[in-house]
């Protein structure tokens, strides 16, 4: 079979309340609405601590480190996976990734999957998105504006460029001033920075050097591998100086007191052993929360909070009971009770992005837990890391025998079937503590998390493995490469029919 790719009456918000609030009617035009405002800011492949704000030396980060210190700052804020499209779905949807039906990278949300947007939409929010979508058709009618980055280059192309400066930002603010000001609003503000590639050219303003560059140990630091990073600071910083912009903006139009600004990002940095991985340089996020009406400024929370925790969060500071089907908790008791908690332990998955993997994960504020299913397939990085600077240097490191033992971690073949580390004296989760027998117990105890919150939210191994888009060895495509994407549900009847998808133009491209 061959798989062609052209295939009110007015309310007011009872902030922080437990009170159920049955039906929100949309407000009459010309009437104040006095519940808040929403501004949620994701950032694209961006690590925790590459922050100013986190403790980072160097990099120029001047507007968030502003957010943080008139607004609450969390210290242990994960996400449900390290993957881009599927962190996303993940948190309108309110849903671990294995019930999104969109878990594997750019697979679409399904129309019956229900959405926090949607919900504020229809209790008389105005909500509205800008920047990097890559979440499927069925949840654009969520969005009443919906000002998507475009690409200059053809959408399946590979390294492709943006119309713009290449930020994803450009329309942050237009959305901003063109929403209507007689109701309250939800903004989805989307970066594509820090996504690779990182362009050495005069595209993003270079404020930083090799100098700058702190790397964890488990990359080598060679010149090459200062550069990338060095390119991806400069990302940051450019995303930086538009949320500045945001920022500004609110309070020029003089809602900044009642809107609520949640930062996060939807995975770690694009590296080797981070984003597409469960170590905390893939999951780990920045989390940055600021609302003068309700926030103490420069708070700071060390309680685990969760992604899938943000859509029951701001259905209920609208005053919107949350939907019974999502899995997280209402955090909004934590941004005026730093000792609040409302979780143990986070869970995270890792699915297909680019290579096929399965691996599971659960973190105490003590320990990590990863049991990798496919353990005889290497923990290779993403495709578009593979085709960059450090992976490159990292290969050339590898032939003439110079990497360390952290450093070897992406090339081990078969990989460790379970691992554990123990957080706080080891927080590059470099040492596996799953065969030292003083750690049986807290082996057992991590074990037993991870069954019983599969077998809870009903996780799975799926019946086949989905073959490689891209090959391990150069990042170049497969003929297992199709765009657009098809769904889970196109797959799962491929499968039933005993059939492969493939893309049947398919020509193998060269490595320059």
């Amino acid at each position: 079979m061959r798989f062609l790719i052209r295939l009110l009456t007015p309310i007011l918000f009872i902030a922080l309340s437990c009170q159920s609030q049955k039906e929100v009617k949309k407000e009459k035009p010309g009437v104040t609405d006095k519940r808040p405002n929403i501004v949620f800011i994701i950032a694209d492949d961006v690590s925790w601590n590459d922050i100013g704000a986190y403790g980072h030396p160097n990099i120029k980060t001047p507007n968030l480190n502003l957010l943080a210190r008139e607004g609450m700052l969390f210290t242990e804020a994960y996400l449900t996976t390290s993957s881009c499209s599927p962190s996303r779905t993940s948190i309108i949807s309110g849903l671990y990734p294995h019930n999104t039906d969109a878990e594997q990278l750019s697979w679409p949300l399904p129309e019956n999957k229900r959405t926090f947007v949607q919900q504020l939409k229809d209790a008389g929010y105005w909500t509205g998105l800008a920047g990097k979508y890559h979440m499927g058709d069925a949840v654009r009618d969520d969005f009443d504006a919906l000002l998507e980055m475009q690409w200059l280059d053809a959408p399946i192309g590979l390294d492709r460029r943006l119309k713009g400066d290449g930020s994803g930002c450009d329309e942050w603010i237009s959305l901003l001033k063109g929403r209507p000001k007689d109701k309250p609003f939800f903004a989805w503000l989307a970066s594509f920075d820090a996504h690779r590639p990182f362009y050495d050219d005069n595209s993003c303003p270079k404020v930083h050097s090799l100098s700058d560059v702190t790397l964890p140990p488990y990359v080598p630091a060679t010149k090459l591998v200062k550069k990338d990073y060095s390119l991806y600071y400069d990302e940051i910083s450019r995303m930086d100086d538009y949320i500045g912009k945001v920022v500004n903006e609110l309070e020029a139009q003089g809602v900044s007191d009642n809107t609520l600004i949640l930062f996060v990002a939807d995975n770690g940095r694009a590296f080797p052993r981070d984003k597409t991985t469960l170590y905390d340089g893939g999951i780990k996020t920045p989390w940055i929360v600021k609302w003068p009406a309700r926030i103490k400024a420069g708070s700071v929370n060390n309680n685990l909070i969760s992604s899938i925790d943000i859509a029951p969060t701001f259905m209920k500071v609208a005053g919107i009971e949350p939907l019974n089907e999502f899995e997280g908790f209402d955090f909004s008791e934590m941004l005026t009770n730093s000792s609040k908690e409302i979780r143990d332990q986070i869970y995270a998955e890792d699915h297909f992005h680019d290579y096929e993997d399965y691996t599971r994960a659960v973190r105490t504020k003590t320990f990590k837990y990863v049991r990798n299913f496919y353990a005889d397939l290497p923990d290779t990085p993403s495709a578009d890391v593979n085709r960059g600077r450090s992976w490159q240097s990292m290969l050339e490191e590898y032939k003439k025998g110079t990497l360390t033992e952290a450093q070897l971690k992406c090339f081990k073949k078969p990989r460790d079937i379970e691992e554990l580390f123990d957080i706080k004296t080891d927080p590059f989760e470099l040492n596996n503590l799953a065969s030292n027998p003083n750690n049986v117990l807290d082996l057992k105890e991590m074990r037993s998390r991870l069954k019983t919150t599969r077998t809870a939210t009903k996780d799975f191994l799926p019946k086949e493995r989905t073959p490689d888009d891209f090959s391990r060895e150069t990042g170049l495509p497969t003929k297992y490469r199709i765009r657009p994407r098809p769904s889970k549900a196109m797959y799962l009847k491929a499968q039933d029919e005993g059939v492969i998808l493939f893309n049947p133009d398919f020509v193998e491209t060269s490595v320059k």
